[in-house]
Order: C-alpha cells, then sequence, then structure tokens
C-alpha cells in the first residue's frame, strides 16, 4: 500500500502488517493524511472495515469524529473515543470549576 511517508515517521514502514495493524494505519491516515491516503485506506480496506475499526478508537479529535460520523452514517455517541472523551456531558463537569 502507497501512503505518504511522513504518516509512519516514527516507525519502519517495510514492518507494518497492513492488516494486524489496520487500526493504526487507518488512524494515522485519517488525523494526519492526505485526500489520496484516505482514497487509498478506502480502497484497501473497503467502508465496513474502516468503520468497524474506527467506531473501537481510543481517541480521536473532534474534527475527525465528525468526519467520522458523517462518512459512516454513525452516531458520535456509538463511537468508543466520544464516550471516553473528556468532551461528554458526564465527564465534562468533573473540570468545571
Amino acid at each position: 500500500m502507497q501512503l505518504s511517508p511522513a504518516l509512519f515517521w516514527d516507525v519502519r514502514p517495510e514492518t507494518i502488517d497492513w492488516d494486524a495493524h489496520a487500526r493504526f494505519v487507518i488512524e494515522r491516515v485519517l488525523t494526519r493524511g492526505t485526500l489520496e491516503d484516505w482514497r487509498t485506506i478506502v480502497r484497501f480496506y473497503g467502508l465496513e472495515r474502516l468503520a468497524q475499526e474506527v467506531v473501537q478508537m481510543r481517541s480521536l479529535d473532534r474534527q475527525t469524529l465528525a468526519f467520522c460520523s458523517v462518512v459512516f452514517d454513525i452516531p458520535k455517541e456509538q463511537f468508543r473515543c466520544y464516550n471516553n472523551s473528556i468532551t461528554t456531558p458526564s465527564l465534562r463537569k468533573l473540570w468545571d470549576f
């Protein structure tokens, strides 16, 4: 799979197992990749696999979460990162001073 080299600056790309490390690869593309990187992973994994992996990610920034929610037609509340985030209403009150 041809993705932007900058996505994997901290690992040796030749050691990545694209199936076993799918969540890692998908997260990098979603948070730091280009539109062409996105198209590449859609062709490689397919939208169904991408949706399965994204829903289980522990953290995504707000923009990426909103993008994924729209693209996969999944409510934000069903994402693991949304429910674990400090931005959720139940956790936000812990930080109100």
